[in-house]
Parts: structure tokens; C-alpha cells; sequence
């Protein structure tokens, strides 16, 4: 049986990243796929984690004048090299129809995906 072995192209080290965990790659998510592999879990120890939350500017009206994001960078926890982002559109956490089940109205909670880049991790196989 082959051991798919997740590294950090930079400086080499172990990410500990559980195949098992791994979305398939058709997987539909609102922040997308692109070049990237999604994980339902990780080992936290290994990485640094980074909130982030910023306003890009969009000037479509005089009321409406930006865009805020907010999101967490994955950094690696050996040579702090960006590696990916934690976005909150996994699979939902609840059930029931909205937030807690209390109404469509209402936002429903989602598990966080951990998307790492593909061109900031190597994916490597051992029998």
C-alpha cells in the first residue's frame, strides 16, 4: 500500500496532512478549486495560522465603496512560508435548516476547509 507523504516545497518539512481528509477534487466549494487540494482536517501543530481581513476597494456606487474579506492564512510552522488559506464553506455542521435550525433566513454554519496551494506543497508517494 502506497503513504502519500504531504511536504513544504520551501523547506521540505512534514505537513502531516491525512489523505483521508482530502476532498475529491470535483467537489464543488463558493471560493473554488483552483490548483489547489482541500482538507476537512489538520494537524494544527504543524502550521501558524494567520487571520486576515481586509478591505478591497470597489467603487460600483457612492453608498457602496468596498469589498471586506476575511479569511486565515496556512502558514508552514518551519520556515513560515505561505501555503494555503482556511475557508468556512465546508460541508454544513448542523442538519436543520438555517442556523441552528431555526429558519431558512438564517446563515448555516459551515466546517472550515483548509485549501492548500499546489505549487506550495509536494505531494510524494512510499510503498
Amino acid at each position: 500500500m502506497a503513504l502519500t507523504i504531504y511536504t513544504c516545497k520551501e523547506c521540505g518539512s512534514d505537513l502531516n496532512l491525512n489523505p483521508n481528509d482530502l476532498f475529491p477534487r470535483d467537489f464543488y466549494f463558493e471560493a473554488g478549486n483552483k490548483k489547489t487540494l482541500s482538507f476537512a482536517a489538520v494537524d494544527a501543530g504543524k502550521f501558524r495560522f494567520e487571520k486576515e481581513d481586509k478591505i478591497m476597494p470597489f467603487f460600483e456606487t457612492l453608498n457602496y465603496w468596498g469589498i471586506q474579506r476575511k479569511r486565515t492564512k496556512i502558514n508552514c510552522n518551519s520556515c513560515n512560508h505561505l501555503i494555503g488559506y482556511i475557508y468556512d464553506d465546508g460541508p454544513p455542521l448542523t442538519g436543520g435548516i438555517g442556523q441552528y435550525g431555526f429558519g431558512p433566513s438564517q446563515v448555516v454554519p459551515r466546517a472550515p476547509r483548509y485549501r492548500f496551494k499546489t505549487k506550495a506543497i509536494q505531494v510524494s508517494s512510499q510503498t
